[in-house]
This record gives structure tokens, C-alpha cells and sequence, in this order.
């Protein structure tokens, strides 16, 4: 039986956090609507204080910004994003187009069609979130994708050079200085100066992700990529240092990033539990982290890795470090999980930056259906039917005609019946059924 050291926030007092949250995108969304461009400034002086006419950058302004960088700086940009480009490639080049002929004369078979636009959002309120441009931009350019835009908020006043040089070097054709609900609403609904897309994707704060969730339907989602969860599972094969540094390492997103640790070692437990103390003291960042440790922060420990599977399962965890001293164990059998990271020499933090895999990954327990961004989110597998003698038309008619007529379908059956008379030569009463033959 699992027992909880630590437990988060409650249920109850997420869900009015959520709801709160619920109110005030659907306003604003409904004012971007209305209002358009006007709407968009509004809010960006509002809550960036970013006031500008037009919020595209020039390609002045963005070649202003890559020359802000260092030659390492851009040289480790460019070697991420080599990572993150050869992983989608290898992706894509496993999503083969499909013709077949399942019956004589019967040929069914899907092709692969990126979508016409994407528009991606590039975290960067608190942090210059740099990555997150290779994430979605690369990744959609690799999908074929023919117009890809990017948002992503100022950062202490201005664009934020790393993020604009990553976003131009990935490859965005266009890329707009906005953040928050009015860059996602923007993307999606449209204004004067923006025309719409067909697909939103990348993280965002909870503000963010709930604009996503709104909004789908008028596009599509990649998915829902709210606060970062991280859940570390380890045994006491590794130290309460090593797993304090990565659920502080993530609880630095924000004061309402769930950080995780399941064990079946009460010692490493209250060594982890200590080492976050200590850490607090000493880490930059401890002001968020600390927030998000207090508030959502939990220490569980288990009897037995089966039970750590079944509970990490359960969590459905956007990141799941796993340092024990069988890891492929995880990998065999847990089910919901954004991404894994197996291993104590592998992080969560080496594939939100570097190492190739997608860092937009599901989130509130979504990885129970879906995973996380890859090419194949920009892509719509679309199927087609040719049949090519009049034998086919005939058999596949006749079996065509006396289902619709179970349902009650007398339009659908006259599909099948008119080509019943006309390639099988057979009399079918009008509005009637195919009867089978000998």
C-alpha cells in the first residue's frame, strides 16, 4: 500500500484555480474576436507592456537580434536544432503513404497531407524558452508544412534575441514580438495584420494551454501542454541529491509545476525531502521552485516497482525520470507518460534542450490518450477508394445495398443499387435491396 510523505494542492482547490482561469480566456478570446488588432495591443500593453503598431518583426529587427548572439551561442543553437531536425526526419520517413488492393479490382489506400499553416507559440514570460522554437518550428518545417508562424512574448522589454534567432533559424516565415491568450487567439482566430492558421501548437502557462483548449474545434491542437510535471521514480540505487536536483530542476517552470517522487526507499525519500531543502537555499531560481515544491511538490513511496508502475500510470506525468536499477522495466510496462528518460545519465532537462525528442508533451493526465508533438501532428492521413472493374463495383454494390437497407438508409442504397444496374447488370427495384445471387 502506498503511503504519500508529502502531499500537493487538492482537487478542490485546483479546480478553482482552473475555473478562474476558464473565465477570464473565454473573455478575452471573445474580445479578440470582436476587437481584432485593437484587442491584441490592448492586451499586450496590458500585460507585457509591449506597445507597437505592427508586432511582426522586420527582418532588420530579427537580423538585430541573432547579431546580439555570441558565435558559441549560435553554434549550440545550431547543434540542438540539428538534434531535434534529424529525430523529426527519422519520424517522418516512418509514415509511409499506403495503396493496396484489398479485394479483385478494389484499390483502398491513405496518403499523408501536411496542414496549410501552423502557428507556434514559444514560451518566454519568465524565461527566454528558447527550445520551444526548435520543438514546433523544426518539426513542422520537417512535416512539410508551407507556412509556419511563431509568437512568442518579450522579455524584459524587447524581443528576446535567443528566442528570434532560434525562431529564424528553424525556419519560421513568420515571427511575431506577442504572448499569452492574445498571440494564441490571434493565431487561430485571425486579425487584419494576422491571417489565421489551421494547427496551434507548443507549451505555455496555464493561460496558454486554456486558449488551446477553447479554441479547438476552430483549429486544431497539438495538445494540452500546460504547467511542466515532472515525476521522478527511483530506487535507492541513486541519492537524494541527484533526484532533489531534477523535480527542482522542472519546478523552476513555474509556482504551479507538479514535481514528483515515487520510490520504494523510505530513506531515499527523506534524503530527497532534505535535499530540496537544502537546494532552496542555494538555487537561483528558488522562488519559483520553492512555490511549486510547497504547493504541488509529493514524496510517495511505494512497496514494489509493479506498484510504482500502477501509480505512476495513475499520474500520468508529462516527464518521467526513471533511475532504477532495472529502468527498461518502465519502459515495458507503464502506459501514460509524456516522455521517459531512463537511466541516471540521461534528464529531463537534456530533452527539453538538446538531445532530439519533442519537449511539447501532454500534460493534466492527457498522456492517458495522447502523445506528444511530432510531425505527425502537422499531418492529416487522408484515404481514398478506386475501383477499377465492373465486377467490384457489382460485389462490393451488392453487399453495400442490403446493409443500407438494415439501416433504414434508402438514398445510401441507391448509391450502391444504381451501380449494381448499371456494371453488374442485375434488376434492383429503385429504393429497394440487392438481393445475392444463386
Amino acid at each position: 500500500m502506498a503511503e504519500w510523505l508529502k502531499r500537493g494542492a487538492t482537487a478542490s482547490a485546483r479546480a478553482e484555480v482552473d475555473r478562474k482561469v476558464r473565465d477570464t480566456v473565454e473573455a478575452t478570446l471573445a474580445d479578440i474576436e470582436a476587437r481584432g488588432d485593437a484587442a491584441v495591443r490592448d492586451l499586450s500593453i496590458r500585460f507585457d507592456g509591449w506597445d507597437r503598431e505592427d508586432y511582426r518583426l522586420s527582418s532588420a529587427e530579427i537580423q538585430t537580434c541573432i547579431d546580439q548572439l555570441s558565435a558559441q551561442d549560435l553554434k549550440d543553437i545550431e547543434f540542438a536544432q540539428a538534434q531535434v531536425r534529424n529525430f523529426a526526419r527519422i519520424q517522418r520517413e516512418s509514415m509511409q503513404d499506403v495503396e493496396v488492393e484489398t479485394l479483385p479490382g478494389v484499390v483502398l489506400g491513405h496518403t499523408h497531407i501536411p496542414v496549410g499553416a501552423a502557428g507556434c507559440y514559444v514560451p518566454g514570460g519568465k524565461y527566454p524558452l528558447l527550445a520551444s522554437a526548435h520543438m514546433s518550428v523544426i518539426t513542422a518545417k520537417v512535416a512539410g508544412v508551407p507556412r509556419v508562424i511563431t509568437c512568442a512574448p518579450p522579455f524584459q522589454g524587447k524581443a528576446a534575441p535567443a528566442i528570434v534567432a532560434a525562431q529564424a533559424l528553424a525556419g519560421a516565415d513568420e515571427i511575431y514580438a506577442l504572448g499569452g491568450i492574445q498571440a494564441v487567439g490571434a493565431m487561430a482566430l485571425g486579425t487584419a495584420s494576422i491571417r489565421p492558421v489551421d494547427i496551434l501548437v507548443g507549451p505555455g502557462n496555464a493561460f496558454v494551454a486554456e486558449a488551446k483548449r477553447q479554441l479547438f474545434g476552430r483549429v486544431g491542437i497539438d495538445l494540452l501542454a500546460g504547467p511542466t510535471e515532472t515525476l521522478v521514480i527511483a530506487d535507492d540505487s541513486v541519492d537524494g541529491e541527484l533526484c532533489a536536483t531534477d523535480l527542482l530542476g522542472q519546478a523552476e517552470h513555474g509556482p504551479d509545476s507538479p514535481a514528483v517522487l515515487l520510490t520504494t526507499s523510505r530513506q531515499l525519500a527523506l534524503d530527497t525531502m532534505t535535499e530540496v531543502e537544502r537546494l532552496l537555499r542555494v538555487l537561483p531560481t528558488a522562488g519559483i521552485a520553492g512555490k511549486a515544491w510547497e504547493t504541488y511538490g509529493e514524496v510517495i513511496l511505494a512497496d514494489s516497482d509493479e506498484e510504482m508502475v500502477r501509480i505512476a500510470d495513475e499520474i500520468a506525468s508529462e516527464h518521467v525520470q526513471v533511475m532504477t536499477r532495472d529502468p527498461d522495466y518502465f519502459l515495458r510496462h507503464m502506459r501514460n507518460y509524456g516522455a521517459l528518460f531512463l537511466g541516471a545519465r540521461t534528464n529531463v532537462s537534456y530533452g527539453d534542450k538538446v538531445i532530439g525528442t519533442n519537449h511539447t508533451l501532454p500534460t493534466r493526465k492527457a498522456a492517458r490518450y495522447t502523445g506528444g508533438l511530432w510531425v505527425g501532428k502537422f499531418i492529416k492521413t487522408c484515404t481514398y477508394q478506386r475501383v477499377l472493374t465492373d465486377e467490384a463495383s457489382t460485389l462490393v454494390g451488392e453487399y453495400c445495398s442490403r446493409l443500407c437497407a438494415l439501416e433504414g438508409f434508402a438514398g445510401h442504397g441507391e448509391q450502391a443499387n444504381i451501380r449494381v444496374r448499371r456494371f453488374g447488370g442485375r434488376e434492383v427495384p429503385y429504393g429497394g435491396r440487392a438481393e445475392p445471387q444463386g
